[in-house]
């Protein structure tokens, strides 16, 4: 949806989400070595849920009550996609272009076979790219340390997808995305400004 909340109100959300987020840039774990994650996050969800854990990292859940904007977000995603149960948020605050994430699947246990994610943008547009596993991955190994190569425009595999997420827009990944294909945001020169992303989700 590229416009799923308008132009002035979605300007409105990302000076108050980068003011008022509790921003963190965490230590994480990468094929088995310590690197400094490539962007700003927070974690927000839920009371009584079980512990997120990725990249050997454990987030602090803050309260839906603490942000009420959020609680407004969460209610119009919620109607926007009829049936949708999500109880967590994953924010991530893209500084500039070498600010990324790299190849990875939402595939935690906690998140069940079949989730569905809705992913909201603010900001400067940024590439998603989505790219089929190849068979030697085996499910649950992560390979976010791996920085996304240029996508060559002559490209045009069935395999590997690319999207541009525009501000105010929300895209949706459901079914067997998560066990059957990888997605990342590349570093990118051009990305010059800010740009906030969060991510719903249902924890079983």
């Amino acid at each position: 949806m590229s416009r799923f909340i308008n132009y002035d109100e979605s300007w409105d959300y990302l000076e108050y989400l980068n003011k008022n987020i509790p921003w963190n840039r965490p230590t994480i774990r990468v094929f088995g070595r310590s690197c400094v994650q490539p962007r700003d996050s927070c974690y927000v969800a839920s009371e009584g849920l079980p512990q997120l854990v990725y990249s050997g990292y454990q987030p602090h859940a803050y309260s839906w009550d603490e942000f009420p904007p959020l609680k407004d977000i969460l209610t119009a995603v919620h109607k926007a996609l009829p049936g949708s149960r999500f109880n967590s948020l994953l924010l991530n605050r893209y500084k500039g272009g070498d600010d990324y994430v790299g190849w990875h699947a939402d595939d935690e246990k906690l998140y069940g076979p079949t989730p569905e994610i809705a992913s909201l943008s603010f900001g400067c547009e940024r590439e998603f790219l989505l790219k089929k596993r190849p068979d030697k991955t085996p499910r649950g190994k992560k390979t976010s340390g791996e920085q996304p190569k240029k996508q060559s425009k002559k490209d045009g595999s069935p395999d590997k997808h690319s999207f541009v997420l525009k501000h105010g827009s929300l895209l949706v990944m459901r079914g067997y995305t998560q066990r059957d294909w990888l997605h990342s945001v590349p570093k990118r020169v051009k990305a010059d400004s800010l740009r906030i992303n969060l991510t719903f989700r249902l924890v079983l």
